[in-house]
């Protein structure tokens, strides 16, 4: 385990300063609100139009805010005081119907809130069946939320909602966000000869101490090392997770982050928690299962472990020959996190003629290969560039998704799959969109010099939460994250796995990485793009 005792003097002293002091913001010239300057940097420079786009993407993820001024532990919401009630829950209801559920949140002295802010995620569910879809919820800014369902197949349907965060949880998430981007700090080793030296790294570092500047001459992605005393910047060797920031709550505040209390915790029903559902003719229920337009809700459903998407046809891959036949002839390329290794890692693992090439890779930072030298197939798996939070990644495989495109020739054997969010939640917004920016610059002009490339993108998806990990990885820093993907992608010829609801939707429990059955309706989806049904 490495701690900061391996670190020379200069590098302990910045860490030092880093804990003292809260004055970190990120500060775009573009956004309504006053920050705090976090670094000069992001200053960018924005064309007009990339100006309106982070507005309107800012303005997406805004979030009420909890009235003004410290509420005490014991007026924040309680779970267990709270209720949810399902608005005619007697009626039959036929597949194809909306539900409504109205959710009404309490303090711990079980007086009504009064405000808003609270995430939830709520979920349709049949467990016999192996059924489940996602709510959407809707925040009266009262106290008072509506869920609403559609109802998409027969039989006894089951609703669960659960806080994930109480509005006062979400305030520090948000202060977090702006003020401490450095909660989660890198390091580089630096090797040259016989001597060698650790120092910090990250986005951006406070202090007046000398820094090493990494930024990428292509995209412009900054990235910065404390310099070694003795060695020069030329002679970084790797990258890795340095470490997790502690003490970032005063005790008021981790109050607002408790396990059983209120992360992640049932609301149950006041009243029936379940409604009836009656089936539908087959010409009826044919043309719900292929909903069109932007305003279809929920994307997708499970029935008997099987994912439905509404708005296209899905193939399920249940034999290896099939996956074989579909990717004959292709390279596949997998660019991003561990979440989308796993795509990598499965297809590896289940299809006996895809074998791994070993290129002596560190394990779970790659990069990978894998090949089928009988239908002339190539996988290969390279992790984003920084910030990541791999244990060690080489200097010279730190390599920047957009550039990684750029040097792809494409065309109809070419498959390109991304992801990129969970290792962006701790910092400002603007790092994220500055990053998906230059990835979408360098897929528009894929797609322009070979149109016949394919490329998908696979969204974020909700993980296990505690109190540790909900100030760095939590879902709403992932739901927000999520939400500007799927804006700065829409409109451009790229094709969407939604992860999201399939980790949501699913009776499993919440996993960062989602157990084999999730990934086997993920490459369902995916290859269900690359070879579409010929119906």
């Amino acid at each position: 385990v490495w701690t900061p005792q391996h670190l020379d003097h200069n590098t302990v002293s910045a860490l030092n300063w880093i804990k003292e002091t809260g004055d970190q913001q990120s500060s775009s010239p573009t956004t309504k609100t006053t920050r705090k300057q976090y670094c000069d940097y992001e200053h960018q420079t924005l064309s007009k139009r990339e100006q309106a786009e982070e507005e309107s993407l800012f303005a997406a993820i805004q979030w009420p805010n909890p009235p003004v001024g410290k509420i005490p532990f014991i007026r924040s919401t309680d779970p267990a005081h709270s209720n949810f009630v399902i608005v005619n829950s007697h009626v039959r209801f036929k597949v194809g119907d909306q539900l409504e559920v109205r959710v009404h949140m309490k303090d711990f002295q079980g007086k009504p809130k009064q405000y808003g802010g609270d995430y939830i995620q709520a979920r349709i569910h049949s467990p016999l069946l192996k059924a489940g879809a996602m709510g959407r919820v809707v925040d009266d800014q009262n106290g008072f939320y509506k869920v609403f369902f559609t109802l998409l197949w027969p039989g006894e349907v089951r609703v669960s909602v659960s806080l994930v965060h109480p509005s006062e949880g979400i305030q520090v998430l948000q202060r977090l966000r702006e003020e401490r981007p450095d909660r989660v700090y890198f390091k580089s080793l630096f090797r040259s000869g016989s001597t060698s030296e650790t120092t910090v790294c990250n986005v951006c570092l406070p202090g007046n101490l000398p820094v090493c500047n990494f930024t990428d001459l292509y995209t412009g992605e900054p990235w910065f090392c404390y310099k070694p005393r003795k060695l020069s910047c030329a002679s970084r060797i790797n990258h890795a997770k340095g470490g997790y920031q502690k003490g970032l709550l005063t005790p008021s505040e981790s109050l607002f982050f408790q396990t059983d209390v209120n992360i992640k915790v049932p609301v149950l029903p006041s009243g029936p928690d379940s409604v009836t559902v009656e089936p539908l003719g087959l010409t009826e229920s044919a043309n719900l299962d292929r909903s069109q337009g932007p305003a279809v809700f929920p994307l997708g459903y499970y029935y008997q472990d099987e994912w439905r998407p509404r708005t296209h046809w899905i193939r399920h891959f249940n034999k290896t020959a099939d996956i074989s036949e579909c990717l004959q002839g292709k390279v596949v390329h997998f660019f991003g996190d561990s979440t989308i290794r796993q795509w990598f890692e499965y297809l590896t693992t289940f299809v006996p003629d895809v074998v791994e090439f070993h290129l002596g890779s560190p394990k779970n930072v790659g990069p990978f290969m894998s090949v089928d030298l009988k239908h002339n197939v190539l996988l290969k798996f390279r992790c984003h560039g920084p910030p990541i939070r791999f244990t060690t990644v080489f200097s010279s495989e730190l390599r920047y998704i957009a550039n990684e495109l750029n040097g792809i020739v494409g065309g109809r054997n070419t498959v390109i799959a991304i992801t990129i969010w969970s290792h962006f939640s701790t910092f400002p917004v603007e790092v994220y969109i500055r990053r998906l920016r230059n990835i979408r610059r360098s897929i528009i002009l894929l797609l322009d010099r070979s149109p016949k490339t394919l490329v998908v993108i696979r969204t974020a998806n909700v993980q296990e939460l505690g109190p540790e990990v909900s100030l760095f990885n939590s879902d709403w820093y992932s739901f927000q994250l999520d939400t500007i993907m799927r804006k700065m992608f829409s409109g451009i010829a790229v094709f969407f796995v939604d992860a999201w609801e399939m980790s949501l939707a699913h009776y499993l429990p919440h996993n960062l990485h989602p157990q084999d059955i999730i990934i086997k309706n993920q490459i369902d989806a995916f290859l269900s793009f690359v070879c579409p049904s010929d119906t």
